[in-house]
């Protein structure tokens, strides 16, 4: 009997192995917590959401919304858990995190072809056939044994957001609205400053102090996804204004004019008791995040539940390391995926496990791997991690800009999005039918 041994239960681990069960593969399912926690974890939950729990934009005009409506037509584990934990965010999918990890978890335990193995991994296993799941955060034994199979890794740097509670807002210094009025008006709160507020706010952020850097989180430069909110201010006087704070869209109710700069809270959870400053993620020391964002006068009263944090991630040198079908060229048998990868994002570190337990899967059946067209986003991500032209590797996410151009110029941005994505998902179900992706593939020998 063939027994898959996949490293690490965060998105892609959990996806990769709920696809091995799918097509009637045991799978051994390694998740080092609770027994040891990375610098970002605290729950002993898989699939734990460590910066935002938003997952992006739904609609199919956007590249977030493309990867998602492909994954679930591959049926996606966490596309189908985010649903049925979504908490209300406009035109985005966002999740009660706390309620997404727990039934994530379930399903993981309630599948007979996944045993799960609360313990730490130390070496890659010597043979069979594994996917590498650990993480951006993998442990430094796992880490080192990667890095002496692939010749080394890099390293960015990630940042999560504070949380507040709701309550502790005063909304008499702010309003609800979705921006452009996409979505409904109670999905974030708008923090509204007018110029002064603005000013001072700024000032008293780009004085503020930063937490020190441990020793592992020596860092080359920051990853301009996740940027610390101090370090975007440092880069100009109206960078986050223009940024995170653009008040583009909004309409403050007290003035009847935009706002010279805002802030957006989110929601964090299904009840509507916890919000996160969105954009705002950061390394200032946890006094200092209370100071700064205290001046902005709807969180002057704020409880922060949750400061911000910062922490290294680690990934691959992909384009030398792997193939489109997230295999390692370096020796038969093994796979990686999630962020270790270099794709950037919860969606598509669980898009990359789904690919790598689809091929593991069909591998070991016989089969040739799964390689979505260049046209889909996923078949472009797969591409863009195995690009060897790609010198300068750095983390991608979902954008319109890994896919082909289309034949017929459209100058319109929303439509020709929208053309895109049409031909994505039509290429996606060609490639499915072509290939019987989606029909039962056990095999006896698995059983």
């Amino acid at each position: 009997m063939h027994n898959v041994t996949v490293i690490g239960g965060g998105f892609a681990g959990v996806e990769a192995a709920w696809q091995l069960a799918n097509r009637g593969v045991a799978v051994t399912l390694y998740e080092m917590k609770p027994a040891r926690f990375s610098p970002a974890h605290s729950s002993d939950a898989l699939a734990e959401l460590v910066c935002s729990n938003s997952f992006k934009a739904m609609r199919l005009g956007c590249a977030a919304g493309l990867l998602k409506a492909e994954m679930e037509a591959l049926g996606s584990l966490c596309v189908a858990c985010a649903k049925e934990t979504a908490v209300p965010a406009g035109g985005a999918l966002a999740v009660d995190r706390a309620r997404f990890s727990a039934l994530v978890t379930a399903r993981i335990a309630a599948r007979p072809e996944i045993t799960l193995v609360r313990e730490e991994v130390t070496a890659l296993p010597a043979d069979g056939t594994v996917i590498v799941a650990a993480g951006p955060l993998a442990s430094p034994a796992i880490s080192d044994a990667i890095a002496a199979l692939c010749g080394g890794s890099l390293s960015f740097f990630d940042a999560a957001a504070p949380i507040v509670s709701a309550e502790s807002v005063d909304m008499d210094f702010a309003f609800t609205q979705s921006r452009y009025d996409r979505g409904d008006p109670e999905d974030y709160i708008n923090c509204p400053m007018n110029k002064a507020e603005y000013e001072a706010f700024y000032e008293a952020l780009i004085s503020a102090e930063s937490a020190p850097l441990h020793d592992f989180d020596r860092r080359k430069g920051v990853y301009e996804g996740c940027m610390p909110i101090e370090v975007m201010a440092s880069r100009g006087h109206d960078t986050i204004r223009f940024g995170p704070m653009k008040p583009a869209g909004l309409r403050d109710p007290r003035t009847g004019h935009r706002p010279w700069a805002n802030l957006q809270l989110r929601k964090e959870n299904a009840a509507g008791t916890m919000y996160n400053l969105v954009g705002f993620q950061t390394n200032l020391k946890f006094p200092e995040q209370q100071r700064a964002f205290s001046m902005i006068p709807a969180l002057h009263r704020a409880e922060f539940l949750r400061f911000g944090v910062m922490h290294r991630n680690t990934f691959l040198d992909a384009p030398r390391v792997l193939g489109s079908d997230f295999g390692c060229r370096l020796r038969p048998g093994l796979y990686f995926a999630g962020q270790i990868t270099g794709v950037e994002g919860y969606m598509e570190s669980a898009a990359s496990g789904l690919l790598a337990g689809v091929n593991a899967a069909r591998s070991l059946q016989g089969k040739p791997p799964f390689l979505p067209a260049a046209e889909t986003m996923l078949g472009a991500l797969a591409r863009y991690v195995s690009d060897g032209a790609i010198r300068d590797y750095q983390p991608m996410g979902a954008s319109f800009g890994l896919l082909p151009p289309l034949e017929t110029k459209i100058r319109d941005k929303k439509l020709r999005c929208e053309a895109l994505s049409a031909r994505a998902l039509q290429h996606l179900q060609d490639d499915i039918h072509r290939q019987g992706i989606n029909e039962e593939e056990r095999n006896e020998v698995f059983l």
